[in-house]
């Protein structure tokens, strides 16, 4: 992975790209990037299902690997380090967004890939051997998390990051994977009235999985329904520490470069247990 201290600089790298909506990845024309996750936004991009995918697109947004060179300007960084690369490569750096760590709300934001930057170029992502990246947009991954299970941290991570959190299930039985193996500060089961009432105007954002928002109550009571998309990376860097301090990583499916159109023929149908990842370097021990 090479860094670099002004947006424009050239490199020629190998990628795995989709040239159409069919679905199909293929080798388009290579430091390095070690692993890349594959999030469900590359399903939808490759086959262009919101109208947006700029052909050939080369997906991938949670993409870890090592530094082989740096600009000169560059003093964060310095080869070997581990390093990781999420959903943003770019902002403007002027808004009152982007001089307050909060780039990731910047109107001229750039993402990783199927982005626009200033000089005209599209952005490709980590479905690749090397990626240049500018040094703001590239944050430390702990030495003690395997580079492969670090790798959705740079979107799953990152979108789901809080400071206090509270699991409510319907299932009891789930209190002691959820406390000890997830790092939940709470947990509370949805048919005990009294552990609901406890907490009640105690949650700032609530992550529900259930189909369906209670209309009527939302309405009357001027609440919202938000999305995070990603994080800033000041909120990036500072999960990775949080995850590196705890020993949190993800529990990922490793597969090969020619496995890609498989691994997204699967997510399609939904017949995917754990997070996709990427060896594009062929060596997992990292």
């Amino acid at each position: 992975m090479a860094l670099q201290s002004t947006p424009n600089h050239t490199q020629t790298v190998s990628g795995w790209a989709a040239h159409d909506s069919s679905g199909k990845i293929v080798l388009t024309s290579s430091n390095e990037v070690l692993y890349c996750g594959i999030c469900h936004t590359d399903l939808h991009h490759v086959k262009n299902d919101w109208g947006i995918t700029m052909y050939p697109v080369v997906p991938g947004h949670e993409i870890t690997g090592v530094i082989t060179k740096v600009g000169s300007n560059v003093k964060k960084f310095k080869i070997g380090n581990r390093v990781g690369v999420g959903c943003l490569v770019a902002s403007c750096l002027e808004c009152e967004f982007c001089m307050n760590s909060q780039e990731n709300y910047c109107d001229q934001i750039q993402f990783t890939y199927n982005g626009i930057f200033w000089d005209g170029s599209i952005t490709y992502g980590g479905y690749s051997t090397m990626l240049v990246a500018d040094h703001r947009y590239v944050v430390n991954v702990p030495d003690n998390l395997p580079m492969d299970a670090a790798a959705p941290l740079l979107c799953a991570g990152i979108t789901a990051f809080g400071h206090h959190v509270t699991v409510i299930s319907t299932s009891l039985s789930k209190e002691i994977e959820a406390k000890q193996r997830l790092g939940a500060d709470c947990f509370i089961v949805s048919t005990n009235d009294e552990q609901m009432q406890s907490g009640k105007r105690t949650l700032d954002v609530i992550l529900d999985t259930a189909n369906g928002a209670p209309f009527f109550s939302i309405n009357i009571r001027e609440r919202a329904v938000k999305g995070s998309m990603t994080g800033s990376m000041k909120e990036t860097q500072e999960m990775l520490d949080v995850c590196g301090k705890h020993n949190i990583t993800c529990d990922v499916e490793l597969i090969k470069p020619d496995q890609i159109n498989q691994a997204l023929d699967r997510l399609a149908r939904n017949d995917v247990r754990y997070r996709f990842v990427i060896d594009i370097s062929g060596n997992s021990k990292h």
